[in-house]
């Protein structure tokens, strides 16, 4: 690891693909149980299952990266605007996820709309910070 805040192979590999999992697999249940697209499927309780475990994996992903990624990336003064979005968006999709399963009844809706739109965000956040690295490099060539 010659860069500051650069992840090694296995943690950027475990990192892209707990969010990535969490994120698709989130995306499909929205599709299916908000948007009705193939709800039989799509809305399935085996597909939020499968979000609920990914979303497991993510968040023991973004532990991994909190003590070394986000204090080199803050000192390093780049990507701040998604870095700390990021963390932001991470926290209320925990929270409104929490609130999902242990919340009363009377705020289900609201968590449920700002669960999903949060993720929607956060999704787009990711793939550019994400990415944003290849489209620096390919400029620099």
């Amino acid at each position: 690891m010659s860069r500051l805040g650069k992840m090694p192979n296995w943690q950027r590999t475990f990192v892209i693909c707990g969010m990535m999992a969490c994120s698709i697999t989130g995306l499909l249940y929205l599709l299916g149980h908000e948007f009705h697209l193939q709800r039989s499927v799509l809305g399935s309780h085996s597909i939020l299952t499968a979000h609920g475990i990914a979303a497991m994996l993510a968040t023991l992903a973004l532990g991994s990266i909190l003590p070394f990624h986000l204090k080199a990336g803050f000192k390093s003064k780049r990507q701040w605007w998604s870095g700390f979005s990021q963390l932001g968006f991470l926290a209320a999709l925990l929270i409104s996820g929490a609130l999902l399963y242990y919340g009363p009844e009377e705020i289900r809706d609201a968590a449920v709309d700002t669960h999903w739109i949060v993720g929607l965000l956060f999704f787009l956040i990711f793939l550019l910070h994400t990415f944003s690295k290849f489209r620096n490099n390919k400029l620099r060539s």
